[in-house]
């Protein structure tokens, strides 16, 4: 995954903070949810012999049902140690093993990835500035973003994971390697159709997604497009690396891979930033970002090959495996292609304000993926497998889900809140420490801040939501979301469309502070939708969520923590911003997790503890 926003957009899923009542609920799945969307509690099944895998009716001999419900390795107690808790007494259901290992994998691969990525921006940051070369590259990259968001990480992970991830389980490596060539097959046709396609079709994309670029703003970001095209197929295919290699749970090698695509890009931009324009400079990074593309998937391939022997695409669709995986695969790409066009709202509304606003954006979303990436990504990616693997009765795999799922939204909010609050108070730190450099100034940097402030009103429903949308996937479910997505995306286009345009003329300010209005409005419509998500899954797998004793806890840590790295700020704001980033980041941190571990919150403990055992080994 590149470190351009997951859906281009500076809103994702969406989640809540509001307390979780205690017990399960028996009520059944609202009687117009969709075929899909079969509850655990379903009368239809409980029947003698049968059990459910992650939602899915099995027929299982008597004699052998209570060790099919045995399979999934680690014990409730165990997942909550691994999440910093206390072990409990209690027994409880078994789920898969080292989902807590498996996290911290894809956190430190995607950590790696995002730095490569951010120093990749800051690199671009010098040379573009909040230029029109810029936003032509910004409006440009959103393509085949789109595609690989839609194609590979969003619809592909949710459809091939679960069905795949079950087949390994159950030992059925036959029937796994024939839907992975099946799916390999499928997605190369489609793609290179659509490739092929989009070339030929790209100035009526360019009028779609970038309506206000006009002359050669409009002219660069055309051929821009035709060249990044390419390179946007070679992703997608990259994304089934990845669903292969998280079944597997290979989890680090699938996110450290977009590594190779920033650094080609960096290469691009420091051979040739000093030798010509902005203009023909773009085109050059545009051809880094294909070749990056290639490397990326070419880092994959021997290990995905090793995994899965004999890999020779096919165009078979007749397995019900494969089935599945198609029928799934439609309700999830119209999902997420609902909620890439959010992004493009966003990118059509940000092109008709001043120049530099759509740069600007992409910066800022550069920043506010971090966080989504490390803490949310890093969790659900771990979590899908696992949750996909559930097996034992009814009860046992709503258990299983149930607290997976409150265990993830536990780590994830712990880290989310003081980034939120980060973004909010010190985002002029972060913007300059990363970017304020060559083209791109001090006023540049107070521009992204404003954005940047209104991204954090919708982080928390970005990451958690994103927990809730896998547990969905999990029980095969991919049309729910689908249908709160498009809920999502009218109030984000209502909303942004007011908050963009007629809002700061309204109020007498510059119109460019109008793309500070698209993502706080984003922000407000993730936090309905997430709503509207945990309230249907609560109905089928029981109460589930963070409570407020706890969110309350995180926040005045985060405030606490603000006060301490505001006044640092204040103090030393003369300083350059590297040095100055360092202190007040650094004590806004320290002081963070000082309180949160006072405050006696797990998380905070079992980071702490983690930090103790490591210096102590290296003594």
């Amino acid at each position: 995954m590149n470190d351009l926003p997951d859906d281009g957009s500076a809103n994702d899923e969406s989640s809540n903070d509001e307390p979780a009542s205690d017990g399960p609920s028996n009520n059944k799945s609202p009687s117009d949810e969709s075929s899909n969307d079969q509850s655990p509690n379903d009368e239809t099944s409980l029947r003698p012999g049968s059990e459910i895998v992650s939602g899915e009716v099995l027929e299982v001999p008597g004699e052998a049902h209570d060790e099919a419900s045995s399979i999934a390795g680690e014990t409730l107690d165990q997942v909550g140690a691994a999440g910093g808790e206390s072990p409990s007494a209690t027994p409880g259901p078994k789920v898969e093993k080292g989902t807590g290992r498996s996290a911290f994998l894809v956190g430190a691969g995607i950590l790696i990835s995002r730095i490569v990525g951010l120093i990749r921006q800051r690199v671009f940051a010098h040379y573009f500035g909040t230029s029109a070369a810029g936003d032509a590259f910004s409006a440009a990259f959103r393509i085949p973003n789109f595609l690989q968001n839609i194609f590979g990480e969003g619809a592909l992970s949710a459809s091939f994971i679960p069905v795949y991830a079950k087949l390994l389980a159950h030992d059925d490596e036959e029937e796994a390697t024939h839907v992975a060539n099946a799916v390999l097959g499928l997605l190369a046709l489609a793609v290179s159709l659509i490739v092929l396609t989009g070339v030929l079709a790209t100035p009526y994309l360019i009028s779609a997604i970038a309506p206000g670029f006009k002359g050669e703003t409009r002219e660069l970001t055309i051929r821009l497009v035709r060249i990044l095209f390419p390179g946007a197929g070679l992703l997608v295919l990259s994304a089934w690396c990845l669903g292969v290699l998280n079944s597997h749970h290979r989890f680090f090698i699938s996110y450290t891979a977009p590594v190779a695509w920033n650094l080609a890009m960096i290469v691009s931009l420091l051979v040739f930033g000093r030798r010509v324009g902005q203009f023909p400079l773009a085109e050059y990074v545009a051809w880094g970002s294909v070749i990056g593309s290639a490397l990326q998937f070419g880092v994959q391939w021997p290990t995905v090959s090793r995994l899965v022997r004999r890999i020779r695409p096919t165009l078979d669709v007749a397995s019900n495996h494969v089935k599945t995986v198609v029928r799934n695969f439609f309700p999830v790409f119209m999902s997420r292609g609902v909620v890439q066009i959010s992004a493009f709202v966003d990118a059509i509304l940000a092109s008709f304000l001043p120049e530099g606003s759509v740069v600007a954006l992409t910066y800022a979303q550069s920043l506010y993926t971090l966080p989504v990436s490390l803490f949310g990504m890093s969790v659900s990616a771990a979590e899908l497998p696992a949750m996909s693997r559930a097996i034992g009765s009814t009860e046992e795999v709503a258990d299983v889900l149930r607290h997976r799922l409150d265990e993830g939204l536990r780590r994830i909010a712990f880290f989310i809140v003081p980034s939120s609050m980060a973004f909010l108070a010190l985002g002029d730190v972060i913007a300059a420490v990363l970017y304020q450099t060559g083209q791109f100034k001090h006023d540049d940097a107070i521009y992204v801040w404003a954005i940047l402030a209104g991204s954090a009103v919708g982080l928390l429903a970005s990451t958690l939501g994103r927990l809730y949308s896998s547990t969905y996937y999990a029980l095969r479910d991919t049309r729910t979301p689908l249908r709160y997505a498009i809920v999502r995306v009218i109030l984000t286009t209502v909303l942004g469309y007011l908050c963009a345009i007629p809002l700061p003329p309204a109020l007498g300010i510059d119109p460019k502070w109008g793309v500070a209005g698209l993502t706080a409005s984003a922000g407000i419509a993730g936090w309905i939708e997430f709503a509207l998500l945990r309230r249907s899954l609560n109905r089928r797998i029981g109460q589930t969520g963070l409570s407020a004793s706890y969110v309350t806890k995180l926040w005045i840590a985060a405030l606490l923590g603000t006060d301490v790295g505001w006044t640092f700020k204040l103090l030393l704001g003369r300083l350059h911003p590297i040095p100055l980033a360092a202190i007040v980041l650094g004590t806004y941190g320290v002081a963070y997790f000082a309180v949160t571990f006072m405050f006696e919150i797990p998380e905070a403990r079992s980071v702490i503890g983690r930090i103790i055992r490591t210096l102590k080994l290296k003594k």
